[in-house]
C-alpha cells in the first residue's frame, strides 16, 4: 500500500488497541491452567479492575479503541464485552480460547476462529470486522480461513510499519502491523514459567512517543498493543495516561479504532486493498 493521506489533514493515524484475554490467555496454553487458580485470578483481573481503569480514561480524554476479544472471554463476561461496544469502542476477533495457531491443525483453527466467531455475534449483535491471532502467531491454514470468512483486515503481522497488503501464496489481506515493542507485555508482564521483567514505565512511555514522532515525520500509522491486567493496574496505568497525553499535546493526529483505518484505507485504494 502507499502512504495515506489521513482525515483532517493529520499527519499521521495512531490506534490504541487491547488484548482482553482475561482466562483465555492462560487456559489456550494448555488444560492444566484449568486447576491453576492464581493464574486464572491474573487473567480475571484485568476483567474486574483492569478494563474499568482503562475504560475511565478513554472516556476522560474522549477516544475509542479496539479491543480484541477471545470468544471464550465474551462467554464468560457477556455484560462486560458488550458494554465495550454500547460505549462506541470496537470489538475485534482474537480467537476462541487464545490458541496458538502452529499447535493446532487446520480443523482445529476452524474450530477457534468459527467458536470465537459465533460467541462474539452472539455478545454484541455483529460480526466483527477484524482478527488479531493470539500470540500473533499466523499460519497458512489461518491465513485461508480469514479470507474464507471474510475479514477484512488482520492486525497480526511485522512486515512493515505502516498499513499493508500481507499476502501468502495467491491470498492477501489488509494488515494493520504490530510490533512487540510496542505492546506492553514484553515490558511488564511475569509468569512462573516464561518469567519476564518489570522496566521501568516513564522509559518506555518516551520510547513510545518517539515511536509516535517517527510516524508523524513519515504520516504513517501506529499501532500500541496493551492488555487489562497489565496497563489495567495502577502502578501501570501511567503507561496509558501519559501516552494519550503525548498524542493530544501534538494536536495533529488522526485517533481511530483499527476498523476505521481499514475503511480509510480501502476506500483510498477504492478497494483494491486486498
Amino acid at each position: 500500500m502507499a502512504d495515506y493521506k489521513w482525515p483532517n489533514n493529520a499527519r499521521a493515524a495512531v490506534s490504541l488497541t487491547f488484548d482482553v484475554d482475561g482466562e483465555a490467555g492462560w487456559l489456550g496454553i494448555s488444560d492444566d491452567y484449568a486447576e491453576r487458580l492464581t493464574s486464572l485470578s491474573d487473567g480475571r483481573y484485568g476483567i474486574a479492575r483492569g478494563l474499568r481503569r482503562i475504560l475511565e480514561v478513554l472516556e476522560e480524554f474522549d477516544l475509542k479503541a479496539t479491543f480484541y476479544v477471545p470468544g471464550r472471554t465474551a462467554e464468560l463476561h457477556p455484560a462486560v464485552v458488550a458494554a465495550l461496544v454500547d460505549s462506541g469502542h470496537e470489538v475485534a476477533h482474537h480467537g476462541y480460547l487464545h490458541r496458538p495457531a502452529h499447535l493446532l491443525d487446520y480443523d482445529g483453527q476452524r474450530n477457534e476462529i468459527e467458536r470465537g466467531l459465533v460467541a462474539l455475534e452472539t455478545c454484541i449483535g455483529r460480526r466483527p470486522a477484524g482478527y488479531r491471532a493470539p500470540f500473533w502467531d499466523v499460519t497458512p491454514a489461518t491465513f485461508a480461513l480469514l479470507k474464507e470468512l471474510a475479514f477484512r483486515y488482520d492486525s497480526s503481522f511485522m512486515g512493515d510499519d505502516r498499513p499493508y497488503v500481507e499476502t501468502y501464496a495467491d491470498l492477501s489481506i489488509c494488515e494493520l502491523p504490530v510490533h512487540w515493542f510496542l505492546d506492553d507485555w514484553p515490558h511488564f508482564s511475569w509468569s512462573n514459567e516464561r518469567g519476564g521483567q518489570f522496566a521501568d514505565r516513564y522509559a518506555v512511555i518516551g520510547a513510545w512517543l518517539d515511536e509516535l514522532d517517527s510516524a508523524r515525520a513519515e504520516g504513517r500509522s501506529v499501532t500500541y498493543t496493551m492488555h487489562p491486567e497489565v496497563t489495567g493496574r495502577a502502578d501501570h496505568l501511567p503507561v496509558l495516561r501519559k501516552l494519550i497525553e503525548g498524542i493530544k499535546q501534538r494536536g495533529d493526529l488522526w485517533i481511530a479504532t483499527h476498523e476505521m483505518v481499514a475503511s480509510h484505507i480501502t476506500t483510498l485504494s477504492g478497494g483494491n486493498e486486498q
